[in-house]
């Protein structure tokens, strides 16, 4: 793929091994705009790092060290930093917890897991949508009626105290999940009636049945298979007990002691940095897995206090992976000459497979009239948004028109384009969006340039997090857009830690127009983001983290999200998701304005290189060498020589 970005990082590797030193520090402030909303993690506070000794051309070829090394003096050549995935100092390493900000360690995904110290039974491939067996043994099978799905286990599997990973310890896993209500019980409860164990490695899996005998949603049980993380049952039963198997105290144990499987595990962390150290006992280096250890030795992750912060440390490189949008990131290479790279030589640079969205509040007067949502989302200059917000980063929606799918074969192949072409925008349509008001009996009655409904001006405020210059910059644009039409917008931006309580709240009217991400490529897509931008079993439900943050309803809609999951009939499957896109595009609950990658995926090419790539043969997805079948990254990447 790198054609003259790989020259460049093999011409300049040799100056940036000697300039780097170790990753900067700074105080947390969320500013990191990916789709990850899972929870992160503890910190065990010791000394603050200090710069190293820069390393010589040579130490980057040095074979690694037997010892650990003092972890504010991690050789270069052993470690591979991370940027823009951990804001904040972790609270704890406890896989039952959702609130340990330890984002390195804890992201249980249906679009892959992290799994660099929990593990998952398979790893979920976004590139072909396959599950790649971990801690499975195999294929996982269906019996004839979809309503149960058997697993077996590695034989090889073993836990970090050598003992082996069980049929008992998934089963148990997914009790513990539902009895403590976390979000994955929660979240999969409805779908999976039991996991059992047949026999040590045999896991039989049962999904809930409707009144007719049919599976609720065969497609919930594959996304649990490479979503949710296998905990040793021995080391839960600890927890309890210590916990008094209280919901809320074993949510909030720390677990210092937990018991893993994965490839790392705890070394080190504070409010500084986070580091995992390679388990070299790990049972993955088996044949029957990978056959090796990953490459570095140690994960590392300086706590930046910003997007810029962690763009400085890339360019420096400082950080190899990160997770974070650059603005005009083929600068990096074209002007600069920097050796950074992206899984897509050409824009969009990424695979772009989720669709940042503005929500409309139904819970505000004026919104709730279809006239005003869609004359708002067909003025927006989405073309503006794409070039400026994005800097190109993305397809635009002359190219991929808009629908609720993402712009991936696989998903636009799912409905009828031509049915539902007549209801699409591609924006900036301003004469059209005045004319569907002024049909409407929408208009302007004192001269003020606002347009009124029932004598009462539209005025809103369209929000997004603080700091998040893109999704801000697109706000912006959207403001503009009610300017150009007589409707009043004005923007808002306040600090995530606010924003996320005021948007998951069960009703709130303190954002009008607000930014939330869509779900990325997952095994239950298109029908996970019908579920996600339009179910109102969302509504009412406080602390929502799951979707339809605007509070829309829809009956119709909430019939054919039952409907998708048990159909096999390929023309009737494909006439349900066509009627859920003309459903969304004439109701416009919300509007997508760009598409973005799940994980934004840049590397560092100065110490480490051999990254995935498209077209490199490895099929490795660009999801930061740590999420789903991305962590085969890890076994890839070698030092640059």
């Amino acid at each position: 793929m790198r054609k003259m970005k790989k020259i460049t990082a093999l011409f300049l590797a040799m100056l940036f091994v000697m300039t780097t030193v170790l990753a900067g520090c700074g105080k947390s402030n969320t500013k990191d705009t990916t789709t990850d909303t899972a929870s992160t993690d503890t910190t065990e506070a010791t000394v603050e790092p200090t710069a190293t000794e820069t390393p010589t051309p040579e130490a980057t070829a040095e074979p690694t060290s037997s010892e650990p090394a003092d972890p504010n003096q991690l050789p270069r050549n052993e470690t591979l930093y991370y940027g823009g995935q951990q804001w904040g100092a972790v609270n704890g390493w406890n896989p039952l917890s959702d609130d340990m900000n330890n984002a390195l360690v804890l992201a249980q995904a249906a679009g892959g897991s992290r799994t660099l110290m929990y593990e998952t039974l398979y790893m979920y491939n976004m590139l072909d949508g396959s599950m790649t067996p971990l801690l499975a043994d195999g294929d996982y099978s269906w019996n004839d009626a979809k309503t149960e799905m058997t697993v077996k286990i590695k034989g090889a599997a073993k836990w970090s105290d050598g003992t082996p990973v069980t049929a008992d310890d998934v089963a148990y896993t997914f009790d513990s999940n539902v009895k403590y209500q976390t979000a994955q019980g929660v979240g999969l409860a409805p779908y999976i009636e039991s996991v059992t164990a047949v026999d040590p490695s045999t896991v039989l899996i049962k999904a809930k049945l409707t009144d007719d005998g049919k599976p609720v949603n065969p497609l919930m049980l594959i996304s649990y298979l490479g979503q949710t993380y296998v905990i040793q049952k021995a080391w839960i039963q600890t927890l309890e007990a210590r916990c008094d198997s209280d919901a809320a105290k074993v949510k909030k144990d720390p677990a210092d002691d937990v018991v893993y499987s994965g490839p790392y595990h705890k070394y080190y962390a504070d409010d500084q940095k986070v580091i995992l150290i390679r388990d070299d006992n790990y049972w993955g280096k088996d044949a029957s897995m990978w056959g090796s250890l990953p490459a570095p030795k140690y994960i590392a992750h300086t706590i930046y206090a910003d997007n810029a912060a962690t763009e400085t440390a890339f360019k420096k490189g400082e950080v190899d992976v990160d997770q974070q949008f650059i603005p005009n990131i083929q600068d990096l290479w074209l002007k600069d000459g920097l050796p950074i790279s992206t899984y897509l030589q050409d824009a969009p640079y990424g695979v772009c497979v989720n669709m940042p969205t503005a929500w409309f509040n139904f819970d505000v007067p004026g919104l709730d009239n279809v006239a005003v949502r869609k004359a708002i989302a067909m003025a927006v200059d989405y073309d503006a948004i794409i070039a400026n917000a994005v800097t190109g980063q993305s397809p635009s929606f002359k190219d991929v028109p808009r629908s609720v799918m993402n712009p991936t074969a696989g998903e636009q192949a799912t409905f009828d384009h031509d049915a539902v072409k007549d209801l699409q925008w591609v924006g900036n349509d301003i004469e059209g969006a005045k004319k569907l008001l002024d049909d409407a009996g929408i208009k302007d009655t004192n001269g003020d340039g606002i347009r009124e409904i029932k004598g009462k001006n539209l005025s809103f405020n369209a929000c997004a997090p603080n700091g998040w210059t893109d999704w801000m910059a697109a706000m912006e644009i959207v403001a503009a857009a009610g300017k150009n039409i007589g409707i009043d917008i004005t923007t808002e931006y306040p600090e995530w830690s606010v924003y996320q309580t005021v948007v998951t709240a069960a009703k709130q009217t303190d954002y009008d127009i607000f930014m939330m991400w869509t779900d990325s490529a997952t095994p239950v897509q298109p029908w996970g983001r019908i579920r996600m931008l339009m179910s109102s079993e969302y509504n009412g439900i406080e602390g929502n983290w799951s979707g339809n943050w605007g509070h829309y309803s829809n009956k119709k809609i909430d019939e054919l999200i039952k409907k998708i999951p048990t159909e096999s009939d390929a023309a009737k499957l494909k006439s349900y998701y066509t009627e859920a896109v003309k459903i969304y595009l004439t109701d416009v609950p919300s509007f997508s304005l760009m598409y973005r990658p799940d994980k934004f995926h840049a590397v560092n090419e100065s110490v480490w290189t051999n990254y995935p790539e498209n077209g490199d043969g490895n099929n490795i997805p660009p999801m930061d060498l740590s999420d789903g079948y991305g962590i085969a990254g890890l076994y890839k990447i070698t030092l640059v020589q």
